[in-house]
């Protein structure tokens, strides 16, 4: 896992919806960032699609800046291309830029181990949380509350100290080339 304090490392990646570049000063808010790495065929990802935008209208206006980052290889998971990224987005109303890293040279910079995989920067686009939405998963019963990342996204609205204990994301793997 990207380790705790590390500078968010930064991208300029074509937005699926809008058609413009990224970077992420672009998307930088003025209390935080939240990178979030997706894809459109993941179940654990449709499970929380509903709550990622929830988290995200619920914390945008407070401060924060939201990305979704798709990494996959399309070549072998055709369902993950930008057109169907574009799809996605509309159908879910993604009320931030979802973002295709064709070389997935992005996701390794993050350490990005699955989808979903989140990540939130500080004001100073440190790394102060790195892991799961909630303890959520498809089939266990326990409620998408985005429990985890409301606490993170809480605790710097509230100068508190962040846990020491995040859970790692689980979910299905980056779909990597070669």
């Amino acid at each position: 896992m990207l380790p705790l304090g590390t500078q968010a490392p930064n991208f300029d990646l074509l937005d699926s919806v809008s058609g413009d570049r990224f970077a992420f000063q672009d998307i930088a808010g003025k209390k935080g960032t939240v990178v979030m790495f997706i894809c459109n065929h993941c179940p654990f990802v449709i499970h929380v699609n509903e709550e990622i935008v929830r988290v995200a209208n619920d914390y945008r206006v407070t401060g924060f800046g939201f990305v979704a980052i798709s990494s996959n290889d399309v070549e072998k998971y055709p369902q993950d291309a930008p057109d169907k990224m574009w799809e996605v987005a509309r159908t879910n109303n993604y009320p931030f830029p979802y973002l295709y890293d064709e070389t997935q040279d992005i996701a390794k910079s993050y350490d990005a181990a699955c989808t979903p995989d989140f990540f939130l920067f500080d004001a100073n686009h440190k790394l102060v949380y790195r892991g799961q939405l909630d303890n959520s998963r498809p089939g266990n019963s326990i409620p998408v509350n985005g429990r985890d990342l409301r606490e993170a996204l809480d605790n710097i609205l509230n100068n508190s100290p962040q846990r020491k204990d995040q859970k790692p994301s689980i979910g299905c793997n980056i779909k990597w080339k070669g």
